[in-house]
């Protein structure tokens, strides 16, 4: 969400130097931009996917009016009371607080589908980053912060580690469900059957955000997943085959996607785990946002990558950030960033009906014949990344063990791949001389294992 709002905002052009597109939306003031959260939310971004012809697939969300029914009324988002976030700049350089048109308000951007703030999450961003504000608000163990880095603290507390505003559609936390971070596994458990890698202070057991969702869990997501990637890449492998068996299926290809649609429609009746959706992606956004370029926090805590800001790879600045902390991020956080971006909008078409049957299926493998191959190139670096980052093998015929782990996490204990999926996490650097104190480990992760070691707690 706020990664879009950055490609969508100007480079201011008369401050030397430049900032990056992520100072630009952080030196938004925390009000504007939980406002622009409720526009995109009450202009009904995840709606704008069209059903598939023909095919009886509910409605994104699981509800056609899930998003009208819970937005503020149109007198609360009228011209008097929008966000300010517009194309327009003050002499300052940066959005003002009260230009006319905001973004997003004439059209309707899409939020990314809930797999994306589980795999962002797992990359340990979050526990990172909240350490740094804690630090930054607490004491001085870190070097004296800019003053963009100072907004940039005060509006990632304000918006993400308290809670939402009264009547927001952010405000996921009450009485009944206090825990912000066991709200966020409760949802990926129900979603996707898997938990986070690492575990949560004071919940060894898991309990706390598993017994409340009862038998209606998405136990089957992960089997089912892996089978359609190692069927996926079976085809990619005998795409160009002309002379022999071909054990391609598209048939099962189709009927593999549509079992994964069903499951996740299914947690969605009645409009379930929109809010949570649109809000935890919202929020494991801005966290991505801030290792995605070298924005003024990055660059204050000498974590750049190079390449004029806004190349380099989120994970090796994560790296970096996180050995100011003394903490450790796991060594697939490099793909599972990745995997994030990829994943998201595959989701949403498998969700919606894209490939159940025979003839789009085979737009996941085959390129012969097809004008675009985006889809095969997609799903092939797709299953590298994620035979990377778990170690599951996909392009074998599975094993015992293979089919074993292809279950997932058993409720309790931990799910262990052949071999184990990760090494063991290198040790805690030593004290770096901007006098980082105690903090904690993030452990080696992917996204199918519970880590040992537990980082800092993050609500």
């Amino acid at each position: 969400m706020f990664r879009v709002l950055a490609r969508l905002v100007p480079i201011p052009a008369n401050v030397n130097p430049p900032p990056t597109r992520a100072d630009v939306v952080f030196a938004l003031h925390p009000l504007q931009l939980s406002r622009w959260l409720e526009e995109i939310w009450g202009a009904g971004g995840a709606q704008v996917f069209p059903p598939v012809p023909g095919a009886p697939v509910p409605p994104a969300l699981g509800a056609a009016d899930v998003v009208q029914r819970l937005r503020l009324a149109d007198v609360l988002r009228n011209q008097d009371l929008r966000s300010g976030v517009s194309p327009g700049l003050t002499a300052s350089g940066y959005p003002s607080f009260d230009n006319p048109v905001a973004l997003g308000a004439a059209a309707q951007l899409p939020w990314e589908h809930l797999i994306y703030p589980y795999l962002v999450e797992s990359t340990g961003v979050l526990s990172v980053l909240t350490e740094v504000v804690r630090r930054y608000v607490t004491g001085e163990t870190l070097d004296p912060p800019s003053v963009q880095t100072l907004v940039w603290a005060r509006t990632t507390e304000e918006l993400f580690l308290r809670d939402a505003p009264l009547f927001s559609v952010g405000g996921l936390t009450s009485a009944v469900r206090p825990d912000a971070a066991v709200n966020r596994r409760n949802a990926y458990w129900r979603m996707f059957g898997v938990d986070l890698p690492h575990p949560l202070p004071g919940h060894p057991d898991g309990t706390a955000w598993k017994q409340p969702a009862g038998a209606t869990v998405n136990t089957r997501f992960l089997e089912t997943w892996h089978e359609l990637l190692r069927q996926v890449w079976l085809g990619i492998e005998n795409n160009q085959n002309q002379v022999g068996a071909n054990p391609t299926d598209p048939s099962h290809v189709a009927y593999l996607c549509q079992t994964i649609g069903e499951l996740l429609r299914l947690r969605r009746r009645g409009g379930l785990l929109s809010r949570e959706e649109f809000s935890y992606s919202a929020m494991l956004s801005w966290f991505h946002l801030t290792v995605e370029q070298d924005s003024a926090v990055v660059r204050d805590l000498r974590a750049t990558a190079g390449g004029g800001g806004v190349l380099g790879n989120p994970a090796d600045r994560l790296a970096l950030i996180a050995a100011r902390v003394g903490m450790t991020p796991p060594r697939a956080a490099r793909e599972l960033f990745e995997l994030a971006d990829l994943m998201s909008p595959l989701m949403w078409f498998i969700e919606l009906g894209t490939f159940d049957n025979t003839a789009s299926a085979r737009l996941l493998f085959d390129t012969q014949g097809q004008p675009n191959t985006a889809m095969v190139d997609l799903m092939t670096r797709i299953v590298d990344l994620w035979q990377s980052a778990t170690g599951v093998w996909l392009k074998k015929e599975p094993g015992p063990s293979d089919r074993a782990s292809a279950r997932g996490p058993a409720p309790v204990q931990q799910v262990r791949m052949p071999g184990g999926i990760f090494a063991a996490p290198p040790a805690p650097p030593a004290p770096v001389p901007n006098g980082s104190g105690p903090g904690g480990t993030v452990p080696a992760v992917g996204p199918v294992l519970n880590g040992a070691g537990a980082p800092a707690g993050v609500r």
